[in-house]
């Protein structure tokens, strides 16, 4: 018999972490754009941590997200500033001394964040030139990654509920919004790979260990 699970979280009920979470609200509206295989398929879903740890957030699953309704109809709604999380050359930098915070011109900023691993995040990109031509967003991490079970292409590629964690500290420093409980998504990470290590070397569970070792050791933006 399959395990009960927790709709909100992914998880079976008996480890269901919903009840440590408390939703921060937010000035800024976050959407979470999720690959397939990561609503699927990928047991840390730190996407869908973040979605829960952010009341002003939404998750939608795609491939190609010119033809999905939902994200185009917010694209294209006036009352939003939408932008893309996408670190490039040309990217408007959160971190950056001279940033102006009334960049938005007063419609509420709206970040599209992609959630996969970092070869599906540039296909998502890749096949959806809607997202291609918004304006860029980044940040400089105050802290390297702290994955401890997935191994990372290099120390500052963040998993989403990281990067969700660094947006936020750089929106509340550049003047955009305020971060209540700033701890909380990093406590979370942290509470979620702990358990998986411990289910790791534990010699009873030999199907989860294995389960673990087949999976790509890239990481998740």
């Amino acid at each position: 018999m399959s395990r009960e699970m927790c709709y909100r979280c992914f998880w079976p009920k008996r480890l269901c972490w919903c009840s440590s979470i408390s939703p921060i609200k937010t000035r800024t509206k976050i959407i979470i754009l999720m690959h397939p295989k990561e609503y699927k398929q990928v047991k840390a879903a730190t996407g869908r941590f973040a979605h829960l740890c952010l009341a002003n957030s939404e998750i939608h699953t795609d491939v190609s997200f010119d033809a999905n309704k939902p994200v185009q109809a917010l694209i294209n709604d006036p009352r939003y500033f939408p932008v893309l999380l996408y670190p490039c050359a040309n990217a408007l930098n959160l971190s950056d001394k001279g940033f102006s915070p009334d960049f938005c011109a007063g419609r509420q900023l709206l970040v599209f964040m992609l959630d996969a691993t970092w070869i599906l995040a540039k296909r998502m990109f890749n096949r959806s030139p809607s997202l291609q031509k918004l304006p860029r967003l980044m940040f400089v991490p105050q802290e390297k990654s702290r994955y401890k079970i997935k191994k990372q292409p290099h120390d500052w590629c963040l998993s989403t509920i990281e990067a969700a964690h660094e947006l936020m500290l750089a929106l509340e420093k550049a003047g955009l919004d305020n971060y209540e409980r700033p701890t909380q998504m990093l406590a979370l990470f942290d509470k979620m790979q702990q358990y998986q290590i411990s289910c790791m070397q534990d010699p009873s569970k030999q199907s989860y260990r294995q389960s673990q070792k087949l999976k790509s050791p890239v990481a998740v933006v």
